[in-house]
């Protein structure tokens, strides 16, 4: 059985009237179940508990400490290659617009490796557009091994592969996968997926699974909020978790809460999540699954960023480019838009500051000793 069937039933709810029949009881029952079903967790996410974020809070915060201590893992991605045949309707890798793309060498992702790893910073998130061509297994699997030279962790973030191919990469040194279904609900999907492989749903909302079947250390999904409804989305996204967390328990289960950011072109996003929404949508997933890592990007500004950290985030990205060959190179163009320039060293003396401890280094392969540059 696919996550695929509990979704499907789940579209079929009247949401606007459901999200209406939760009460105030309902969201202090919630608050008081040490282990939240699904009828908790819509409660949290319901207008009925936007007066409860102070108490959600507390809570969050409590299971946070317990769960992960006081550490803040810290990562930064690096964009290997922005070539890509989908047209999705808000991203500005998208293959209608017309820009020099890029392809990194492995001598230049030798380059951004020694950039990045200069920082400190010991866990790599690898992105590419999606284009079989120009950034084949092959040429992922050549560039881990180039960067397991520099770093601990190597996770991706590409287009939905298959189980063997998931299994390939982790032979070659790759712990874990990132992959955001962007949208949950299916026909928003269809509609701003217009053409391209990209455009198959449930390819791509079973390639988490697929992850955890190959044997990767950790996988972590989202929804890109904006694109539908966010208390909806939210959901999936959570049952999504819960999902993979309880049918495998051997892998890490974590969650992004990304917000759409533009570029290139015109896209309006359908729904406004406000910095409280946001807010909301985390002590939710926090208090559902408070074992789930959550991450922030660095698409949040600043001050936001330095006042969530406290709410249930466990890995925060820093020394960001969303351009290929970013921290090293000139003349990318950037997949959106950041709203923390920061540096790592900043970033680092913020969490400091705030009484936590900075983790550089999320762990060390078993596979293989790391050979230090």
């Amino acid at each position: 059985m696919s996550f695929y069937d509990r979704l499907t039933r789940l579209d079929k709810l009247p949401y606007e009237g459901v999200w209406k029949q939760y009460t105030a009881l309902d969201v202090k029952r919630a608050l008081r179940l040490e282990q939240l079903d699904e009828d908790g967790v819509m409660a949290l996410l319901s207008p009925a508990a936007e007066p409860y974020l102070e108490e959600m809070a507390q809570k969050a915060h409590r299971l946070t400490r317990a769960q992960f201590g006081h550490v803040m893992q810290l990562f930064t991605p690096m964009y290997l290659a922005d070539f890509c045949v989908n047209h999705c309707t808000y991203c500005s890798f998208s293959s209608i617009y017309d820009f020099p793309r890029k392809k990194l060498t492995l001598e230049e992702v030798r380059r951004e490796a020694e950039t990045i790893a200069a920082t400190g910073l010991r866990h790599i998130l690898i992105l590419t557009g999606e284009s079989r061509n120009e950034s084949p297994v092959s040429y992922l699997k050549d560039c881990v091994e180039v960067l397991r030279g520099y770093f601990s962790s190597v996770s991706i973030e590409v287009n939905p592969l298959t189980t063997e191919e998931y299994a390939d990469l982790r032979q070659a040194g790759v712990d874990g996968l990132t992959l955001y279904q962007e949208v949950y609900h299916q026909e928003t999907y269809r509609q701003l997926h217009v053409k391209g492989p990209k455009r198959v749903y449930r390819n791509r909302l079973d390639a988490p699974e697929r992850g955890c079947l190959a044997g990767f250390r950790s996988v972590n999904i989202g929804a890109l909020l904006g694109m539908y409804e966010w208390r909806q989305e939210a959901l999936a996204t959570a049952l999504h978790a819960r999902y993979l967390q309880d049918k495998y328990p051997e892998c890490e289960i974590g969650l992004s809460i990304p917000r759409f950011r533009p570029y290139l072109g015109e896209f309006n996003p359908a729904s406004d999540v406000t910095d409280r929404a946001l807010v909301q949508i985390i002590l939710a997933y926090r208090l559902f699954l408070p074992r789930s890592g959550i991450s922030l990007s660095t698409r949040e500004p600043a001050a936001l960023r330095d006042h969530l950290v406290h709410l249930g985030i466990t890995r925060m990205s820093a020394g960001v480019s969303t351009e290929v060959g970013g921290h090293s190179l000139e003349g990318g163009t950037p997949q959106f838009e950041i709203s923390d320039n920061r540096s790592v060293q900043e970033i680092k003396e913020m969490l400091e500051e705030k009484g936590l401890q900075p983790v550089f280094k999320d762990w060390d392969s078993l596979d293989e000793p790391l050979a230090m540059p």
